[in-house]
Parts: structure tokens; sequence; C-alpha cells
């Protein structure tokens, strides 16, 4: 009966996600004018590029130093971020406590503040710390640090509050103080996956690093906008390879190191692997001497007297200190923003309707167990030449971010929603549909071929055997992607792809600080209620 009735829930839910998203759709005026006068042209331009893009000496050289530098400011970015994300996630966990009532007191207080440090897009906090403290490496690196130290916090904390509590009993009972259970009790239980998590963290601030350069600091996204603003397709995409092949470094190195730790967990508890460490080491260390000596970059030079006086006149303003009339205690402000901010949910539940349809048309032919025919007992010449290309495509999209692809959209589509969410979609398919193809990968498969023995075809083994089996994890990683891309639209918004993002660039631009206080609150508001509201559905999948 109760499987029955998550069954029901769950059908209830797409049909629900499936009308939402097609409300969303009436919010674009659909006819030719969304292109350009020379959009169609242009996408061809582009296209070339990608197919001829500019391998000169000089092309590949500056390739490789903004490789570097995109690389080193990730590096120490997450340096930091890791270093917040242990102290304050194991405070926000309430495992020092000393009794409930302060436990309660420090679980509220501290995840309040992972909450807020992660609910801003580290491409808002890299325009704050700019505007405070002019242009440095350490825009980037504090801009870096501080959103991904708040998912990593919120994610340790929730990991040590779901250890066993059995063997911290057991320590507990053998006199061992709060400091001592952490240290031998907690971590160890949990070490392998807080490394294998801050693995995946560190592929995504690769993506992050790269677009830093919107806000006037170096890296490969730096090269590519200027090579965009010169129409240099060929060079756009020379350094999208670039930033593709970082990706792919990075993603193959956190393989191994997830891989290494999974069989050292199971085999004689978790150790670490030597030759990783080191090299993790030696990476953190060559990044943060990099951008001592070669960016110049001086901690110091912050705490200026001049940059005190640039940071209280920006924050001052922020708060509305010498403004008669701040933005956000006017109503009429508010009615604006709150327009927007319908705008920006529906560019969200756009994109993440296009990229779902996308992830769907191509997830089967993307499963290892598909190509292979061990989940069907069905082997085709054609299902490894194809499981070759949907995936090489996943890679190219998942590893071009989000604001690489609206810059270059933008110059096909005018301005509005419909480019911002074809861009969150391009870069969110590829994310979503290699999730979905591990959950296929993972399935029993002796279900399916009972179908496929007893005569059924492709299309009835995959909706009646596949696609019950896995639309529980499907659905919840559709209102994962959702609840991120929310995080996103602000930043496409910043090239013109409308909703809060296109109004905080004009507000920036214009030094109107209580109207980007104004729509900073906006989007906050956005942001949590995305968090409730995929928190709550996401219970009613389960």
């Amino acid at each position: 009966m109760k499987s029955i009735f998550r069954m029901h829930n769950r059908f209830i839910l797409t049909l629900v996600l499936a009308a939402v998203f097609v409300w969303s759709l009436f919010s674009i005026q659909w006819g030719t004018d969304l292109f350009h006068a020379g959009g169609i042209p242009t996408m061809l331009q582009i296209f070339e590029g990608l197919i001829h893009p500019d391998l000169s000496t000089g092309v590949l050289s500056l390739g490789i130093e903004s490789a570097w530098i995109t690389l080193a400011y990730a590096v120490a970015g997450m340096s930091l971020a890791i270093i917040y994300a242990f102290i304050v996630g194991i405070l926000a966990s309430g495992v020092l406590a000393s009794n409930k009532t302060s436990r309660i007191i420090s679980k509220v207080f501290f995840r309040g503040i992972l909450g807020f440090t992660r609910s801003i897009h580290e491409l808002i906090w890299a325009w704050l710390f700019v505007a405070a403290v002019g242009l440095s490496p350490y825009a980037a690196i504090f801009a870096l640090a501080i959103p991904y130290g708040g998912i990593l916090g919120r994610i340790f904390a929730d990991m040590l509050n779901d250890v066993s509590a059995q063997p911290i009993k057991a320590l507990k009972s053998a006199g061992a103080n709060k400091l001592q259970t952490l240290i031998y009790g907690y971590l160890p239980l949990i070490w392998a996956d807080m490394i294998s998590y801050t693995m995946y963290r560190f592929e995504c601030a690769i993506r992050s690093s790269a677009i830093m350069s919107f806000v006037g600091l170096g890296g490969l996204g730096y090269q590519i906008q200027l090579s965009l603003a010169d129409l240099k397709y060929d060079q756009v995409w020379s350094y999208v390879f670039f930033l593709i092949g970082l990706v792919l470094v990075v993603d193959i190195w956190s393989n191994f190191v997830r891989k290494g730790l999974t069989e050292r967990k199971r085999r004689h508890g978790f150790s670490t692997g030597w030759r990783s460490t080191f090299f993790a080491i030696l990476l953190i260390l060559g990044s943060w001497v990099y951008i001592r000596l070669a960016e110049n970059a001086q901690l110091f030079e912050l705490l200026s007297g001049k940059n005190f006086e640039y940071a209280k006149k920006f924050f001052g303003g922020l708060i509305g200190l010498n403004d008669r009339h701040p933005a956000f205690l006017d109503s009429g402000s508010w009615a604006a923003a709150l327009k927007l901010t319908l705008e920006t949910l529906e560019m969200s539940i756009m994109a993440i309707g296009f990229a779902t349809i996308a992830a769907f048309f191509t997830v089967i032919p993307a499963a290892r167990n598909i190509a292979n025919g061990s989940l069907t007992s069905n082997k085709k010449w054609y299902n490894w030449f194809l499981y070759g290309i949907v995936r090489v495509v996943y890679i190219f999209s998942r590893s071009v971010p989000e604001l690489v692809w609206a810059m270059m959209i933008i110059f096909i589509f005018k301005p509005g929603l419909l480019p911002g969410a074809v861009a969150l979609a391009l870069h969110n398919f590829g994310i979503l549909g290699k999730l979905w193809a591990e959950v296929i990968e993972d399935m029993d498969p002796r279900p399916i071929q009972n179908l496929a023995a007893s005569g059924a075809s492709k299309v009835e083994t995959f909706f009646y055997g596949i696609l019950p089996m896995v639309l529980p994890r499907f659905l919840t990683y559709i209102l994962y992607r959702w609840e991120v891309i929310m995080r996103t639209t602000i930043v496409v918004g910043f090239v013109g792809a409308g909703g809060l993002g296109m109004d905080f660039k004009l507000a920036m631009s214009y030094f109107n600080y209580t109207q980007i206080t104004l729509l900073l609150l906006c989007y906050m508001i956005l942001v949590i209620i995305a968090d409730f509201t995929s928190e709550s559905t996401r219970k009613a999948v389960k």
C-alpha cells in the first residue's frame, strides 16, 4: 500500500513539474524577432570557429598561461574554503556542544552563516570584493572561498550528524571528551566521504574560477571574453578547449582519488594515497607562491587605509547611509524588483525543463550497461558508437560554464529570458545526463532482462522496466539541479539574459548601492524558496 502511495506521489509530481514548465514557456513572445538580424549567420560563424579553432603558437601559449591562472585561483580559493568549511561545519553540526540547548543554538547560528554564504553566487561575491578593495587576485580567491566554504560546510555538518551513534557511545563510555570523540570517533568515519565530496566541488571551482574574468580578473574566461568582443570565434573555441581540458584533467584525478578512497575503505579502512596527498600539497603551495610572486598580490595591502575607506563607503552605501530614499525602503522599487524575481524564476524553470528534455532523449545510449548489452541482453554494433558520441557531448556541455555559454548565445538571440534559459540548459544538460546515466548503470538488471526475454520492445522495456525503477532518482536530480540553476540565473543576466542579473549589473555600473541591496534581498528570498521547495519535494519522492 505504501509503495502504491509513493508511486502515486511521483506520478502527480511529474505532472506538476511538467505543468510548471509549460507555464514558464508563456513568458516568452515566440517568433522570429527572438533572433538578432544577423543571428543565424553569427551562429554559423561560431560553429565554423568550433570546427577550425585557432591553434597558432601565440594563442596556445596564452591558453596555457591562462589555464594555469584559472587553476591557481581555484586551488587557492578551495584551500581557504576547506579551512572555513571544516571549522564552521563542525560547529554547525553541534557535536561539540555540551548540552541540548547549546547544541540547538550552535546548529541554528552556524548553519545560518553557512546558508548565507552559500546562497550568494561566487560572481556576486567577486563583484562585491572588487567594488570594495579593487582588482586583486584575492578578490577572486575570496569570492570562491566564501560560497564554496558554505556549501562544503553544510555537507560536512550533515555528514557528522548522520554518523552512527554506536561507536560514539562506546567512546564516551570509555571516558573520551568532546574533542577526543570528534578526532577519534566522528572524523575517521566520514573522512573519506569528506575528501570525495571536496574533490567534486573542486571540479566545479575550476569552472567558477574561469568566470571571474567578468569582473576584470585574469584567466581563461578573460581571454574568452576578449575574443568574443573582437568576434574572433576561432580563438574563443581554442580557449574553451583549454578549459574543457583543464576540467577533464581534474575530473580524471578526482575519479582516481574517489576510487582509491572507496577501495581502501572497503579493504582495510581509510588511509590517503601518498601520491595524491603529495600532489595536492604541491599544487596548493605552487598556487599560493604564484599568486604571491608572479601576480604580486599582497594580502596586507587589502587592509590599507585607502582600501578601508573604499570598503567603508561601499558597504555603507549598501545599507543606505547618507541616502534619504534607499531603494529597499521604496514600494515602487520593490514592485519592480519582484517582477524581475518572477522573471528569474521563470528562466530557471525553463532552463531545467530544456535540460531535462535533452537529457531524457539522450540518457539511454549514454549508459554503459545499455551500450554493452548487459542490461537488456541486446548487443548492437552501433551502441558503443552512440555511447561515445553522447558522452563526449555531455563532457563538452558541462565543462563550459553557464556564463561562457551565455556570452556566445547572446550574439544569436536578442536580450531576454530565452538566451539565459538556453545557456543554463546547455551547461546543466551534460550534468543531468551524466547523473541519470550513472543511475541506470547502477540499477538491478534482472527485471529488465526478464522483460526483454519475454519479447518486450525497446520502448516497452524503457517505459515499463527502466523508467519506474529510476524515476525517483531522476526527479531528485532534477530538483537538485533546479536548486543550483536558481543560484546561477543572476549570473547569466550579466550579459543581457534578463532577470535580476541584468538589473544587478546596471545598479553596479551606476553605483546605485541601495538598489544592489534590494536585488540581493530578492535573490536570497528566491534561493531560500527554492531550497525549501526542493527539499520538501524530494521528501515526497522518497
